[in-house]
């Protein structure tokens, strides 16, 4: 038995010709880039607008309703001639519509 080495003839791996892609390769390649990049400024803009919104501090109270020192809006209902403002500290306080006066304290049990 005799061994047989096998010699392959060298060639350079890469062609020795640069083959220009055709046109229409070119335009996809493009047009998926400029996709992507749209795509991302767009989920940019959503983050940002979603954090904005979520970052409010509390709903907004009309002009003659001050709440007492310390305490802040988590909720605001309007009735007919009454206010009602939940708190952060669990409580229900009910105004006057018109003078803005506290007229009812409720406790949230929790």
């Amino acid at each position: 038995m005799t061994n047989v080495i096998w010699r392959l003839p060298m060639t350079d791996p890469v062609p020795s010709e640069i083959q220009e892609e055709p046109a229409q390769l070119k335009f996809l390649r493009r047009l998926i880039t400029t996709l992507t990049a749209v795509m991302i400024c767009g989920l940019l803009v959503v983050v940002a607008l979603l954090v904005i919104r979520l970052s409010d501090v509390g709903p907004d109270l009309p002009e003659n309703v001050r709440l007492p020192e310390g305490v802040h809006a988590q909720a605001v209902t309007f009735g007919k001639g009454w206010i009602a403002v939940v708190t952060k500290d669990d409580r229900i306080l009910i105004l006057n519509d018109l003078t803005g006066q506290i007229q009812q304290e409720l406790h949230i049990a929790p």
